[in-house]
This record gives C-alpha cells, structure tokens and sequence, in this order.
C-alpha cells in the first residue's frame, strides 16, 4: 500500500510502462501517454531505464504491453460513450492515469479519480512541478475500495447517480478480495441505465497460457512482498456471471490482441509481447450498449 507521501508501487510501475512504451518500443504505439514520465517526478529516469536496459524480458516486455493496450481500448471506448452523451468519467484506481490532463476529450465531462489519498497527493504535486493546473472539472476521491463505501464517497464529491457514467477499473481487482470486487460491482448496477464499465481481470491457473504463467510466478511474489498482494482471479464465465448478477450486461470479453485490432499488432518490430494473463470485459448498466465493434487500431491514422 502507498505510504504517506508515495503512490502504491504499482502506480509507479504502471506509468513508467506507459511511458517507456513510446521510448523502446516501434510504431504504431499501442497507446501514446507523454504525461506518464512528468507523473514519476524525480524517480523517471530509474523506473524507465530498466525499460531501456532490459525491454525484452518477458515481464517488462508484457507490463508495457498490457498496461497499453487496457488503456487503449479504454480511452476508444470512453470517446464512444462521450459521443453518445455521456458526461461523467469514473477511473477506480486512478493511479498515475493522465487522462484529465492531456486529453481534449476531457474537457466536455466530470472526471472523478478514485484512489488511495497519497495516490492523490503526488499525482498533483507532479502536476504542479510541471505547471499543469488541475481543470475545475476533475474531482478527487480518496478511497480505499477494499474497505470504505464507494456510493456514499460519489455522493460526497458530487457524482451524479441519475446522470450515465464510464467507468474505468484497470489493473485494480486482482488486488481486492472476492468480496470487495463484487461490491463494487453491486454499486456500478446501481447506476443511471446507459453507463458503462470497461474492467480488467487476471485469470486464474490453469487459464493462462505458459507466458502468463511465468509473469504470475515471476511478480506475483514481489507483489505480496511490498504489500499488494494479488488476491482475486477469475474466470471468464465467473466474470460474465458477477456481472449479470448485478444488471450489467456484457458487450464483449477481450484479450489484448483483440481489444486493439490486429493491424497494431502485425509485424512488430519490437520486443513486445502479449499474455494470457488478463482480459477485459465490457460492459452496460441495463441494455448492452449499441457502441460499435470498430477497435482502436482499425483503420489506418
């Protein structure tokens, strides 16, 4: 867990893949985040040169291309969302996410980052080092989402329940119990009809291929040792399961390649590599949505 004045390490770890992607990987990028390294602050050029130094192992090579593609695909489905109206954005485990701060879509909707308070905390004081002011329209919420009531905590910073919402939950439920991961989800069925969830999931032994193995074998342990233990994996049919028990239903379940499009990952010439680690489910409060299928790299820039 974060301390006082620090991020969770994964936070950390998360924005340094993000930035490292545009550095050692070739074009196309997966996803182009160029506030990732001013969000590290001091520590960047450490964090991003193990990138430099060690870029095709397989759990940096997988980190990068894992923390890309969820937020590629998020981001492509948010435009969708706002494009049909919606003006509330939710990131639940906002980390070091830089959305709010860099993206023109950011400005017609409420931006709620949800996380640990220190979380918050160094993410604004990076921002004021660099001179990035904090729009009026973001607003922060401190939580702990595997202990403190996330309805009530919304209605505190001026989420609008009757209103639709995308919401975000990257790389966050594999860090919560069962129990935790299911109330969360009880409170996202109980928003405004047409909201929407794009949210990440490790799969569980037995599931995952031999290179998602060896990432579970290779991290997991480290993980548990700076005190974020990986706690939750779920099965895909247990996913769509928790999802339709709380009136979500399901758009579609991703792996990485798919939620892209192949042509971003056609003939890479980088040392790149995709797991069978986690996936991505998609899906809608009520109805499934009517967003199209069309993937971010589909269609040539």
């Amino acid at each position: 867990m974060p301390t006082d004045d620090r991020p969770s390490q994964t936070a950390l770890t998360a924005a340094a893949a993000r930035a490292a992607h545009l550095l050692v990987d070739s074009e196309p990028f997966l996803f182009s985040d160029p506030l990732a390294s001013t969000m590290l602050g001091e520590g960047a050029d450490d964090l991003i040169g193990y990138h430099r130094l060690y870029g095709s192992h397989l759990v940096l090579a997988n980190a990068r291309a894992m923390v890309t593609t969820r937020a590629g695909y998020t981001e492509h489905r948010l435009r969708q969302a706002i494009e049909r109206g919606t003006t509330q954005y939710l990131l639940l485990g906002a980390g070091l996410d830089s959305f709010a701060y860099r993206s023109p879509l950011a400005a017609g909707i409420t931006v709620f980052e949800a996380d640990q308070a220190a979380t918050h905390r160094w993410k604004i004081a990076r921002l004021a080092e660099a001179g990035i002011p904090v729009p009026e329209n973001v607003r922060f919420l401190p939580i702990d989402l595997g202990s403190e009531p996330l309805d009530a905590l919304l209605r505190d910073v001026g989420f609008s329940f009757s209103r639709p919402v995308f919401v975000s939950w990257l790389g966050v439920t594999f860090y919560l119990t069962r129990a935790a991961v299911e109330e969360v989800l009880r409170v996202v069925g109980t928003l405004a009809p047409g909201s929407e969830i794009v949210l990440e999931y490790m799969l569980p032994d037995g599931v995952r291929d031999t290179d998602g193995q060896a990432y579970v074998e290779a991290v997991a342990p480290m993980a548990a040792q700076q005190g974020e233990p990986w706690l939750t994996f779920l099965h895909p049919e247990e996913v769509h399961a928790l999802l339709a028990r709380h009136g979500l239903a399901m758009v579609e379940d991703v792996g990485p390649v798919e939620a892209l499009g192949s042509r971003l990952w056609a003939n890479r010439q980088d040392p790149l590599r995709v797991t069978g680690l986690s996936r991505l489910a998609y899906a809608a409060v009520g109805s499934a949505t009517t967003a199209s299928v069309d993937r971010p790299g589909s269609h040539p820039e």
